[in-house]
C-alpha cells in the first residue's frame, strides 16, 4: 500500500510538472499580461496598484511561477504604453496578442481563469471588469457563462 502510494504521488508530481511546462512559453506569457492589462484598463486607466496586483498575481501563481519577472513587467510595461497612447490602440493589440493562444483551449481557459482572479484580487469585480472578461473569452472561444459571467 505505501510503494501505491508513493508511486502515485511521484506520477500525480510528474504529471503536474509537464501540465505547467507545456505553458511555458513567450506567447502563453505574453497573452496572460495583455489580459491583466486589458482588465486593470477596464475602468479607464491603469494605476500602480493594479500593476502591483498583476505581478503579485503572477509571482505567486502556481502556473506561472516559471516566467522571468523582469520580461512579465517589459510586456506589461509595453501593454499600459500602448493603452496610455490611445485607449482604442491598446485594446486592439492586447486583444491581438491574447487570440494568440486561442487554438489551444487549455491555455485559453487558464488565461480568463487569470483575469478573473485579477479582476477580483481587489475584493471587487465590477460589471467594467465583468465586461471585459467576456470580451477576453469571446475572443478566445470560450463560453463566458462557463466562467460565471
Amino acid at each position: 500500500m505505501l510503494n501505491w502510494l508513493k508511486q502515485n504521488t511521484e506520477q500525480a508530481r510528474s504529471k503536474m510538472a509537464a501540465e505547467v511546462s507545456k505553458f511555458k512559453n513567450r506567447a502563453f506569457m505574453e497573452a496572460v499580461v495583455s489580459g491583466c492589462a486589458l482588465v486593470a484598463a477596464a475602468d479607464g486607466s491603469i494605476d500602480s496598484s493594479e500593476k502591483q496586483k498583476m505581478a503579485g498575481f503572477i509571482g505567486r501563481a502556481e502556473e506561472l511561477q516559471h516566467f522571468d519577472m523582469r520580461q512579465v513587467i517589459e510586456v506589461f510595461n509595453k501593454t499600459v504604453g500602448d493603452f496610455e497612447f490611445d485607449h482604442a490602440i491598446g485594446k486592439a493589440s492586447a486583444l491581438k496578442t491574447i487570440s494568440k493562444v486561442k487554438g489551444n483551449e487549455e491555455q485559453a481557459r487558464l488565461l480568463v481563469r487569470v483575469v478573473c482572479a485579477i479582476g477580483a484580487a481587489d475584493g471587487t469585480f465590477d460589471d467594467d471588469e465583468k465586461a471585459m472578461v467576456r470580451e477576453i473569452a469571446t475572443e478566445l472561444g470560450l463560453n463566458p457563462g462557463d466562467f460565471d459571467l
